[in-house]
């Protein structure tokens, strides 16, 4: 079940389809456009995968510490860094890998302060399958926001809201069918029921943090993948690890958790490595101006 949440959301982007219907009139050749087949390859590829992921990162959850599996999640960076290097051709500068290194030393000391493993109490086994399963995952989001870039720039190649809807809404339809297929086969469904009768809050507090996780899975994800469209799948992963620090904010203002000096100290360091990564795209945008500007003083010269 907190597989299926992550990707069940998917009929809330249905409306949004009609709103940002794209134009028939694109800037590219019908010839360039990939067929319906291999569209369907694609969205059952990531669908497939995305599914994968998600249930690694659940069992990590249950079987892990939240700090621990915080701190492995921190290493998905790390990961991103290496397969955005081989298959999206990602320049590193000073400041990007400023930016990386100050994120990831952001959440991993929000990560060991956390005092989650003084409660919880596993077996050997299961420590290691959450952990192998948490390592898995980071390494499998990292490729799979890796691969999503390379799909918009060489398949898709179209600049529209509605490629990255259709990006987001089939494959998680594909993901959250074999979620269900997931529950029947294991015969979780029959436990279902029990589990919402015994939820500490009541039915409707059950259902309601089932349907609103699901909804903001669905908005964060579409977040993403306009980052990875627009600028890459390393900023898009770097905003995704800079929530972490930013929880405790959160948790003052809804839950009057106590800030102390080691979440500020972290959540300053996220703002750092964040402000890092815009400077960067700042500089790449100005040049790009400069040398287009240049090219068209030539160009009239000429």
């Amino acid at each position: 079940m907190a597989t299926f949440v992550q990707s069940a959301g998917f009929p809330i982007l249905f409306p949004l389809f009609f709103l940002f219907k794209s134009s028939k009139n694109t800037a590219f050749s019908w010839r360039e456009k990939p067929s319906r087949s291999s569209l369907f390859l694609i969205y059952l590829f990531f669908g497939l995968m995305l599914a994968g992921d998600n249930l690694m990162y659940s069992y990590g959850l249950l079987y892990l510490p939240v700090s621990t599996y915080s701190l492995i999640c921190a290493s998905q960076l790390a990961f991103n860094c290496l397969f955005s290097l081989l298959l999206n051709a990602q320049r590193f500068t000073a400041l990007i890998l400023n930016s990386v290194v100050i994120v990831t030393i952001s959440a991993a000391l929000l990560a060991v302060h956390s005092e989650s493993d003084t409660s919880t109490k596993l077996s050997a086994g299961k420590y290691a399958i959450g952990f192998v399963c948490t390592v898995a995952a980071s390494a499998t989001y990292a490729l799979y926001l890796s691969l999503l870039e390379v799909t918009f720039k060489r398949v898709m190649k179209s600049e529209t809201f509605d490629t990255i809807l259709k990006m987001q809404f089939f494959p998680s339809f594909i993901a959250s069918c074999a979620c269900v297929v997931g529950l029947y086969a294991s015969g979780e469904i029959r436990h279902l029921t029990a589990e919402m009768n015994g939820f500490n809050k009541g039915e409707i507090s059950y259902l309601m943090t089932l349907i609103w996780t699901a909804v903001l899975w669905q908005i964060c994800c579409i977040g993403l993948l306009g980052l990875i469209f627009e600028v890459s799948s390393l900023f898009s992963n770097v905003i995704s690890t800079l929530g972490l620090p930013a929880l405790p904010v959160l948790a003052v203002i809804f839950f009057h958790d106590k800030m102390d000096g080691e979440k500020i100290i972290a959540l300053l360091l996220a703002v750092w490595g964040f402000l890092s990564y815009v400077y960067q795209n700042y500089l790449d945008d100005s040049k790009a101006k400069s040398s287009k500007s240049e090219e068209n003083e030539a160009t009239i010269t000429h």
